[in-house]
This record gives C-alpha cells, sequence and structure tokens, in this order.
C-alpha cells in the first residue's frame, strides 16, 4: 500500500540551533528511512514538504486549504496520508481537514510531537510509527493518532500543553467524514471571526465590535448554555442579528457541551437566534464557522450548515 506523507512544519520536523528549535530538512526522511530499515514499519512511499512549512502558532485558513489541496492532488496515487503538523493547532486543522475533504474513503492521520525527533527521549517517533501503520489500516477518515491514541479528527481537542499524552477525543460511532459518492475539495478562506469567552462580569465591548465588524461570531459560554442577560450583551448580540451574521456558542466545558434552553440564563442568546453549539469542540466550531463563512448563501444557509452534523463532530 503506498502512503503519503506530507510534512507542514512543527516541532516534530525541528532541530537545535543558536537561536532554538527550528525546522531542518531531511529529519522526518531520515527517522522514517530508519525505521524502515530496522523493519519496524514500511517506508512512507513519499514525503512532501509543504512549501512554506508552516508555524502552528500562525497558521491560518488558507493553509488547512493548502493541506486539503495537496492530499486532493495526489489522492488518485496513493492508499493514505499523513499530515505532520505542530501541536498548538493541530486540532483546528484535524477539524478543518474534515470539513473540507468530503467523500473521502481513505484514511488521513495527523500526528506531531512534543519534542523534536532530533531530542533524546522524543515522543515523534513512535508517533510516526503509528500514523505509518494507521495510514494503512485506519477506516476512511480524519484521524489524529497521537501517544497511542486513535482520535476522532472532528472531535479532538489540546487538553495538555507538555505533557506526550496532550490530546483527546470523545469516542464516536460516526466517522471523521463527510459522507458524498465521490471525493469533493471545499474551500475555505479566511474570513472574520470573532472568539468571545463569557465571564463574570463580563466587558461586553468586544462582543459589540465583533457583533458590529466581524462576519461571524463564536461565543464560549457557561455550561450547557448561560451567559450573562444584560443591556449591553442583548443589544450586541440584537446588532449581529440584524446584520444578519451568523453567531454560535459552544460550552467551555471540555466535556458534555451545551443545550440552549436548560437555563433561563440562556434566554438572552434564545432571544437574538444564536445557534447552539452542542457539544462541538470549540477548535471544530471556529473551522465550521470559517467554512460555512465562505460557502453559505444568506443566514438562513448558514443556520442550516452550521446546525447540521456533517462528520460526528456534534452528537445528534
Amino acid at each position: 500500500m503506498s502512503t503519503l506523507l506530507i510534512h507542514t512544519g512543527g516541532t516534530i520536523g525541528m532541530d537545535k540551533t543558536a537561536d532554538g528549535f527550528a525546522p531542518r530538512e531531511g529529519v522526518l526522511e531520515q527517522v522514517a528511512a530508519d525505521l524502515s530499515r530496522q523493519q519496524v514499519t514500511a517506508d512512507p512511499s513519499s514525503i512532501q514538504n509543504l512549501s512554506p512549512l508552516i508555524d502552528s502558532a500562525s497558521s491560518t485558513p488558507r493553509d488547512w486549504h493548502r493541506i486539503a489541496a495537496t492530499i486532493f492532488e495526489n489522492y488518485p496515487s496513493y492508499d493514505g496520508f499523513i499530515v505532520t503538523h505542530g501541536t498548538d493547532t493541530l486540532a483546528y486543522t484535524s477539524s478543518a481537514l474534515c470539513l473540507a475533504l468530503s467523500g473521502l474513503n481513505k484514511p488521513v492521520i495527523v500526528t506531531g510531537a512534543m519534542l523534536p525527533l532530533t531530542v533524546e527521549g522524543t515522543d515523534g517517533v513512535a508517533n510516526l510509527k503509528d500514523a505509518l501503520q494507521a495510514a494503512r489500516t485506519a477506516a476512511p477518515g480524519v484521524w489524529v493518532q497521537f501517544a497511542g491514541h486513535r482520535l476522532h479528527g472532528a472531535r479532538v481537542r489540546k487538553s495538555h500543553s507538555r505533557a506526550f499524552d496532550a490530546f483527546e477525543a470523545e469516542d464516536w460511532d460516526t466517522p471523521p467524514v463527510i459522507p458524498a459518492p465521490q471525493l469533493s475539495l471545499n474551500p475555505v478562506a479566511g474570513n472574520k471571526v470573532g472568539v468571545v469567552s463569557v465571564t463574570p462580569g463580563i466587558f461586553t465591548d468586544p462582543v459589540a465590535y465583533a457583533a458590529d465588524r466581524c462576519d461571524g461570531l463564536l461565543l464560549r459560554c457557561y455550561g450547557s448554555g448561560t451567559a450573562p442577560d444584560t443591556p449591553d450583551m442583548r443589544a450586541a448580540l440584537t446588532r449581529a442579528q440584524d446584520r444578519q451574521i451568523p453567531v454560535i456558542a459552544v460550552s467551555q466545558c471540555p466535556e458534555g457541551g451545551m443545550k440552549l434552553g436548560t437555563y433561563a440564563a440562556g434566554k438572552v442568546m434564545r432571544d437574538t437566534g444564536v445557534i447552539d453549539g452542542r457539544d462541538m469542540t470549540p477548535e471544530m466550531a471556529y473551522a465550521k464557522l470559517q467554512f460555512c463563512l465562505t460557502q453559505a448563501g444568506d443566514l438562513e444557509e448558514k443556520r442550516q450548515y452550521l446546525s447540521t452534523s456533517l462528520c460526528g463532530e456534534f452528537t445528534v
């Protein structure tokens, strides 16, 4: 079976320099060749460096499109794909790839490392070895292979800043892929999306600014869907409603999700047409807003896109 490894950048392919860790060509190629020579796993058929390499902390929706387009263009030639990526925004990219590649019937495995392959004690070798195996055995869809776990690409989040076991995702039966009769590449561009977390005594000017200037708004709410029902909050969300921009809410809690209407304290959001993000991760909700704003037409079409579970990203 043939596998294409797409190296986008990130810690896994770095080496130590006088100024700190930086990408170095040949790091991934050398380790992959060593694993093959040791008969630990098969060598990838090809390794393609995405140029320029992406600094994970500086990644954008346009980078998501570059990665997805590389898979799309090479799709007929390979049986599986591996994407090596920096861990800071790996969950965003994984979510985006689920939305970008409808009709995917091959595995796409996203992985990385908390320590570079060039450092003693790295977790990168094990992650790369597992990813090479997963690219040959995993079910079709976008998966994150990390620390011995294969995680649902539409539900994954980074839960630890230093531990090797840095990612988690709720197990889910719906595969991480948008069903379609054949592969298609769904475009995404960089839209102005505001992200605001609700806090006690929230200063609502950022919400008002986002409602007035942004193309869409992501609210990170309390618990199962509450926010302060103040005149300023109500005015800001009403402004977004008047401008016909989508506003989606997700819970700040890492598990359980939200359900608008459970508490009266969520009435301000119900009254102003805020979309219930249920148990979507913030990473997926942000990515989905970007795809929605790129592809959908009027507000009703945007609401329909955001309210439909496309690839198992939220519980129906």
